[in-house]
């Protein structure tokens, strides 16, 4: 295998992961009747000529194709993905490929779990979030009445072929929203990657992007190796997301939605806030990652009317216990400490902080 491809197991789940991963992959393929591949209009347009250009020899019975967007993560479609399948007359022995980010490998790794009990599946993110985050740990979902992952299921892929060369079919709003997952482990404990971010534009690291991902999946690979249901050590890698998925919901349908990475971004300035004020933690690095958080993400509008509706689609989050808010914290830039009650009210501070200062 080249040297720029590194295979890595998640409980024996396979990872293929670096330029040429792709052209690796052709045996995750072979011994299927039926191979079918879920995309959206963008990756049936930007990155499934590319996939089939890099497996020439791969027989595909059938496209499925969806609609693109979280407003589409949803039972609607994921019906629709069932209707194809029956189409097909695919059975457990078929194998789908999720050919996306982040929303197409939940959606179809949780469509592909739950049809016929479960058919075989692959993740094939093309989007840095789906990269270094959404294909790898085994989570699959879809979105309910509006509440993010609010329904969905751990399920295994078969393998995650995680190949860079898709990072050039991404726009700058694509790259930036997976950027924020990167700033993610960096903050939370991969000091060696926020070095080789530190204070630098998303746009200027380009070139860093494939080692900087390698970083990141390892990092998700140990945690979930670790804690595989999200009870204890995994809870580290929500910073950011208890008040970013609040946020990313209020503006789900305006006009002026938010992508997952300005929500987290907007989230992990809330989670650090509140580190810095919490008697045993008081993280000092604050004002470096703010400055870091802003250096690359815009700030979310809103003003001090809107926090009881974005509180009130926090009480949804998942980590939440007995009706209390957890939140992942920071004691220090690379140490984080998860699973911490926060009352609401700090919480709303923490907020109206973000609003009024920036």
């Amino acid at each position: 295998m080249p040297k720029e491809v590194v295979l890595l197991h998640l409980k024996s789940v396979p990872h293929l992961q670096g330029h040429g991963a792709l052209e690796q992959s052709a045996a995750y393929f072979s011994g299927y009747t039926k191979i079918f591949v879920l995309v959206d209009e963008n990756t049936e347009k930007f990155c499934l000529p590319l996939f089939l250009k890099k497996l020439p020899h791969l027989t595909v019975t059938g496209i499925i194709r969806i609609k693109s967007g979280e407003e589409n993560k949803d039972i609607r479609t994921t019906s629709y993905i069932w209707q194809q399948l029956t189409r097909f007359l695919a059975e457990r022995g078929d194998l789908l490929i999720n050919l996306g980010g982040g929303v197409i490998t939940d959606m179809g790794g949780f469509a592909a779990a739950t049809f016929k009990r479960g058919i075989d599946f692959v993740q094939v993110p093309t989007t840095l979030l789906g990269q270094v985050d959404a294909a790898i740990g085994f989570k699959t979902g879809i979105d309910f009445e509006n509440y993010k992952n609010q329904v969905g299921l751990f399920a295994e892929p078969k393998a995650v072929m995680i190949d860079p060369v898709f990072l050039d079919t991404l726009n700058e709003e694509m790259l930036r929203s997976g950027f924020a997952e990167l700033l993610k482990y960096a903050f939370i404990g991969d000091i060696p990657l926020w070095e080789m971010m530190h204070m630098r534009h998303f746009n200027e690291m380009k070139e860093d992007m494939p080692a900087m991902i390698s970083l990141a999946v390892r990092d998700k690979i140990q945690i979930v190796e670790e804690d595989r249901y999200e009870t204890g050590l995994r809870k580290l890698l929500n910073f950011g997301h208890t008040v970013g998925h609040a946020l990313e919901t209020f503006f789900m349908g305006t006009d002026t939605p938010a992508s997952h990475g300005d929500a987290v971004a907007a989230g992990m300035i809330c989670a650090t806030w509140i580190s810095a004020q919490r008697p045993g933690l008081e993280c000092i690095a604050s004002d470096m990652i703010y400055r870091m958080i802003d250096r690359n993400f815009p700030r979310l509008v809103f003003s001090d009317k809107d926090i009881p509706a974005i509180m009130q689609l926090m009480q949804q989050d998942k980590k939440n216990r007995a009706g209390k808010f957890r939140f992942t914290l920071l004691h220090k830039l690379g140490k984080a400490v998860p699973d911490v009650e926060i009352p609401e009210k700090e919480v709303e501070k923490s907020l109206l902080f973000y609003l009024r200062n920036q």
